[in-house]
């Protein structure tokens, strides 16, 4: 048994790959269904029209050419051997069968030993699925299906505008379940609308529905964003760091040990936020998370069974 604090996604890849794994970012030219009016106008309230990343090459390059390009590039730079293309902007899954296969097919490359897709949980979908599971069998290459949560609390969703409720992640989990592939989840921890209930009842179902993988974000405010307005306007107020923080330890306590952690906190660009984490740098809020676990003994699933305990304790009584 590891006495670690938690389990970063590095340690992950060297337990599966035997070394270091990089990913290579994908950036294709779409939109989501939340934005062109299928289930919703204008996207999430976070989020900017740019999408959700920051480091991608131009879309009107092809997959095989970013791919390449990226490679090249980052095995020059770090002596990388193996890598994952992620397909991170966006809606992955948000196009006919007939494109996404062309797409994930261009990822068939011996340098790439993983896939993985950034989508909605609302668009999973089972013909999709079914060609991973084959494309898997025939080429070796391992998948991860990143899924957006943010939270479970069903009204602060409605508040994010994210056009999909928990019961549309929960049939999507499990259905991504049902073909063995991989999940990834996005957590915000910083949400004004939420509490530590909240925060805990999040990494609880994270755990129930077999999550392999969560990214914590705190709350950034986008330039563009609907969330900018709000902010400018003085109509939400943003938690503190220290509130994060405390949130994103709770989160861990309560988190399956053997779940990975890809990050503690995000990180955008300055000169595209109004508002990122508190002025202060990723990596010292991140530092002082481990430093205050490490100093009282705290570690990640700690907390996973209380919950599971208490109940049968009190059943008994």
């Amino acid at each position: 048994m590891t006495d670690r604090i938690y389990y970063k996604v590095s340690d992950y890849y060297k337990d599966i790959y035997k070394e270091k794994v990089y990913k290579l970012p994908v950036k294709l030219r779409l939109t989501c269904p939340n934005r062109d009016g299928a289930c919703g106008y204008g996207g999430c309230v976070y989020c900017s029209e740019t999408g959700g990343s920051f480091e991608n090459l131009p879309s009107s390059l092809s997959v095989d050419a970013q791919l390449d390009k990226n490679s090249e590039y980052i095995a020059r730079k770090y002596k990388a051997k193996k890598f994952i293309a992620y397909f991170q902007n966006f809606s992955n899954t948000y196009m006919n069968l007939n494109d996404f296969k062309v797409i994930i097919c261009a990822c068939d490359k011996n340098y790439i030993v993983g896939v993985a897709i950034a989508t909605r949980s609302d668009c999973i979908s089972e013909d999709k699925l079914i060609f991973l599971q084959e494309w898997h069998k025939k080429t070796g290459k391992d998948i991860t299906i990143e899924l957006g949560l943010q939270t479970a609390n069903y009204k602060t969703l409605k508040i994010l505008n994210r056009g999909e409720s928990l019961a549309d992640f929960i049939r999507a989990c499990n259905l991504i379940n049902k073909y063995g592939f991989r999940i990834s989840t996005h957590v915000i921890l910083a949400l004004p609308w939420d509490d530590i209930n909240d925060t805990i009842e999040t990494a609880r179902i994270l755990n129930s529905l077999n999550v392999k993988e969560v990214k914590i974000h705190s709350l950034f405010v986008a330039k563009g964003s609907k969330l900018a307005k709000l902010y400018q306007d003085g109509l939400v107020n943003l938690k503190t760091k220290e509130e994060y923080q405390k949130n994103v330890i709770e989160f861990l306590r309560y988190l399956d040990p053997e779940c990975a952690v890809a990050r503690l906190v995000g990180r955008a660009p300055k000169e595209d936020t109004l508002f990122c984490n508190w002025d202060r740098s990723w990596w010292l809020i991140r530092d002082e998370i481990i430093s205050f676990m490490e100093e009282n003994s705290i570690r990640q699933g700690d907390k996973s069974k209380q919950i599971i305990y208490e109940k049968i304790k009190g059943d008994k009584l």
